[in-house]
C-alpha cells in the first residue's frame, strides 16, 4: 500500500483541500547517516539513568521512512516525522469532530476574495526556527518568504517533488511558468523571481492568487508536512544531498538522531514559542471534552522526546510493545485482533494491565492498482476492461477482511474514503461484489480461454496470460499473496509475485515499471476529491498510480475543483465513481478499522482524522512508566 500517504487530507465544516490534500501512500503490509553519533539512544535530557528524557513516547512503524525533506518525499511515514518538526500556516483542531481548521503560525484565517482566487494570510510575529548551525548562532525569525520558498521548492525541477502535481493543478499565477522556464532552459530554478501568485507583500504577509477559483485552498495551507515553512539558508547550508537528514522548522520537536530505517529520535524544541493546550471539541463529544478539561492550559509540547523505531514484522512489533520497550502501539497488527480486541473490546487480561485501545474507521482505502499502459492488463478496449473487471470480481474481499485482516475493515464500493466529502456509506457498486462465476463468464465471452489445454487461460490472440504482482517480504503481504494465488487459480489465471521492499515498489509504480501492485492511500484533508486524483491523467507518475487517462473523468475533476461544496459537486462525485467502476483501473478492496493501544503511562491520546502533528498533545505519567 502506498502507506509508507502517501503524501495529504480533508473536513466537514470547512472547505476541502485540493488534490494532494488528498491521499498519502502507505504500505500494505542503504546505510544512512546517523545524526549525532552511532548510538540508537535518544538525546540525553532530564530523566532516567540511561540518559533518556523523562517523558518519551516510544513506538515502532512498520515501514521505513525515506527522509525528511518535504519537497522530496510522499510517503506517510516520512511525513509523520516532518509534521512534528515543520509547521504550516494552518492546522486542524486536534479534538474537533468533524474536522476544523484553525491558525497555526498565521495570525488569523485568510482574507479570501469573493471568487476564491485571492488569499491573503498574515503571520504571527515572534515565531522562531529551532537553532541550527545554518543560522550561525543567530535567532532566525519565521517570515512570509519562508512559506513562499517552501512552495517554490516543490516547483523546482531539480527536487523532482513527487507531489508537485498537487500544486501545479492549483495554478498559482506565474509559478508553473517559472518551472517551465527552468525545464526548457536547463538553468537553475530562479528562487529570487517574484511570482505574482505566491509572494510576500511584507515581512509577515503572504498573498496567493490562483488562475481559477479554488474554494478549498485553505486545506492545502493546513498541511505542514508538505508546505511547512523552510528556511532557505538551511537548504543552502546542507545542500541537496544532506538536507533529507536536516529538517529544521518552527514546530514543537527537532530531529536529534537518525539511523536510517532503524531509529528516529526527536527531542523537545527548546526554541518553541509559548503555546498552550486548547481545542474546541463538540459539545456532545464526551471524550474530547474530557481531554480538554484535563489538559487545557498546559504548555506544549508536554513530551521531552519521541523515539520511533522501524519494525517491519508484526510479531516483534507487538512483542516490543507488550514487553514495555514501547509505550504506544500505532496500528495493532491485524493478525492479533482476535486476541487483543475480541468483539471490538480490549481483552480483560490486557485491560487489567492498564492498557487502553482506541478503535476507529480511518479515512483510507486499500486497493490494487493496474498499470493501464501494461500490454497484458492495461488498455481501454472491451476485452481489457473485461479482464480487469473479472479479476476484481474474483477477489474474495470478504475473506481478506475476515481472515487476513481479522475483521478489521469494511468493503470499499468506490475510491472515496470515510470522513470526506463524496463518501456515501449507502453507495453500492460492482467493486463491492465477490462473484467468481461472473468473472469466468466475462473471461469466456471476451476470448480469455484455455486454448492449448494446459489448464490456464490465454489471451484472445493465443499469447500467454500471466499476471505479475509486486509485493513485499512481510508476513501480511505473504498472506495476501496466498489469497491472490487462490483466487486467480479459481478462474484459471496464472500469477507470480515479485517481492521487494515497499519504497522500491513505490518507485517502480510511479515510473510505470509494474503490472499490478497493492497499496493503501490515506486522506489528508476533508475534501474527497483527493481520492479522485488517483484517476486524473495530468497526475500520471504521481497520484495517478494506474496511469489512467480519460477525458470525461478529467473534465469532471476540473469542474469539481472550482465549485463550492454542495449538491452539484456531489453529483459530480457520483459520475466520477461510475467511470472508475466501469473502466476498473483499480480494485478498491476495503476501508480499515485501526486500533491503537497505549500503555498506562501514555495520557491524552486521540487519533487524528487527517493530521499527524499530534505528539505535542501527549503526556507521559513517569510514575507509571515500565522500565524496558
Amino acid at each position: 500500500m502506498s502507506e509508507p500517504s502517501q503524501s495529504p487530507r480533508t473536513s466537514d465544516t470547512l472547505p476541502s483541500r485540493e488534490r494532494r490534500q488528498w491521499l498519502q501512500a502507505a504500505s500494505l503490509g542503504g546505510a544512512g547517516a546517523l545524526l549525532g553519533g552511532t548510538s540508537t539512544e535518544a538525546v540525553a535530557g532530564p530523566g532516567d539513568s540511561a540518559g533518556r528524557p523523562s517523558k518519551v513516547l516510544r513506538y515502532a512503524l512498520r515501514v521505513a521512512e525515506t527522509g525528511f525533506d518535504p519537497a522530496k518525499v510522499s510517503d506517510l511515514y516520512s511525513h509523520l516525522i516532518i509534521a512534528n518538526i515543520l509547521e504550516g500556516l494552518y492546522e486542524y483542531d486536534h479534538l474537533a469532530r468533524p474536522a476544523k481548521i484553525r491558525p497555526c503560525t498565521a495570525a488569523a484565517m485568510p482574507e479570501i476574495s469573493n471568487d476564491y482566487r485571492v488569499f491573503v494570510v498574515r503571520l504571527r510575529p515572534g515565531i522562531y526556527f529551532s537553532s541550527d548551525p545554518a543560522f550561525k548562532g543567530k535567532k532566525r525569525e519565521l517570515v512570509a518568504e519562508d512559506y513562499i520558498y517552501a512552495l517554490k521548492r516543490h516547483a523546482d525541477p531539480a527536487n523532482k517533488s513527487p507531489i508537485w502535481g498537487d500544486y501545479e493543478e492549483l495554478d498559482f499565477i506565474g509559478l508553473n511558468a517559472l518551472r517551465e522556464e527552468a525545464l526548457k532552459s536547463r538553468k537553475p530554478f530562479d528562487y529570487d523571481r517574484v511570482v505574482p501568485g505566491a509572494r510576500a507583500l511584507d515581512r509577515y504577509t503572504l498573498r496567493f492568487e490562483l488562475s481559477q477559483s479554488r474554494p478549498r485552498l485553505v486545506e492545502t495551507l493546513a498541511v505542514g508536512d508538505a508546505l511547512g515553512a523552510v528556511a532557505r539558508e538551511v537548504v543552502e547550508f546542507y545542500g541537496p544531498e544532506e538536507i533529507m537528514g536536516h529538517p529544521v522548522g518552527t514546530g514543537p520537536f527537532r530531529l536529534a538522531r537518525w539511523r536510517r530505517s532503524s531509529l528516529i529520535a526527536l527531542e523537545r524544541n527548546p526554541d518553541y514559542r509559548e503555546r498552550y493546550y486548547d481545542a474546541e471539541p463538540a459539545a456532545d463529544d464526551a471524550e474530547g471534552q474530557a481531554l480538554l478539561a484535563r489538559f487545557k492550559g498546559r504548555r506544549l509540547p508536554m513530551l521531552d522526546g519521541v523515539e520511533v523505531s522501524i519494525i517491519e514484522e508484526n510479531q516483534p512489533r507487538w512483542l516490543s510493545f507488550l514487553n514495555g520497550e514501547h509505550n504506544f502501539l500505532e496500528r495493532l497488527p491485524e493478525d492479533f485482533a482476535s486476541i487483543v480486541i475480541p468483539g471490538g473490546h480490549l481483552a480483560p487480561n490486557l485491560s487489567k494491565q492498564g492498557l487502553r485501545a482506541y478503535r476507529s474507521l480511518v479515512s483510507d482505502i486499500v486497493l490494487t492498482s493496474y498499470n493501464m499502459e501494461d500490454p497484458v492488463i492495461g488498455g481501454y478496449t472491451p476485452e481489457k476492461i473485461a479482464l480487469r473487471r473479472a479479476i476484481n470480481l474474483a477477489l474474495d474481499i470478504p475473506r481478506e477482511i475476515d481472515l487476513v485482516r481479522r475483521g478489521q475493515g469494511i468493503p470499499a464500493q468506490s475510491m472515496t474514503v470515510p470522513n470526506t466529502t463524496g463518501y456515501d456509506p449507502h453507495f453500492r457498486s460492482e467493486m463491492g461484489q465477490y462473484d467468481p462465476a461472473r468473472a469466468k463468464a466475462l473471461l469466456d465471452i471476451h476470448g480469455y480461454t484455455d486454448q492449448n489445454g494446459d489448464g490456464w487461460r490465454e489471451r484472445p490472440d493465443g499469447s500467454p496470460l500471466k499476471l505479475v504482482k509486486r509485493t513485499q517480504p512481510d508476513g501480511q503481504s505473504r498472506q495476501l499473496d496466498e489469497l491472490w494465488q487462490r483466487n486467480m487459480n479459481a478462474i484459471g489465471i496464472q500469477i507470480e509475485f515479485l517481492s521487494a521492499k515497499w519504497p522500491e515498489n513505490l518507485k517502480a509504480c510511479k515510473a510505470g515499471n509494474y503490472q499490478l501492485w497493492g497499496l493503501g492511500l490515506s486522506a489528508t484533508a476533508p475534501d474527497g476529491q483527493g481520492a479522485l486524483a488517483s484517476l486524473y491523467s495530468p497526475l500520471v507518475g504521481s497520484a495517478d498510480y494506474a496511469r489512467f487517462k480519460n477525458e470525461a473523468f478529467d473534465e469532471i475533476y476540473r469542474r469539481m475543483q472550482v465549485i463550492p461544496d454542495g449538491a452539484e459537486r456531489e453529483a459530480l462525485f457520483r459520475q466520477a465513481k461510475r467511470i472508475a467502476v466501469t473502466y476498473a483501473p483499480y480494485k478498491f478492496h476495503l476501508h480499515r478499522y485501526v486500533t491503537d493501544v497505549t500503555r498506562p503511562e501514555v495520557l491524552g491520546y486521540r487519533r487524528g482524522v487527517f493530521w499527524q502533528n499530534w505528539w505535542q498533545y501527549i503526556d507521559i505519567d513517569t510514575s507509571l512508566t515500565r522500565k524496558a
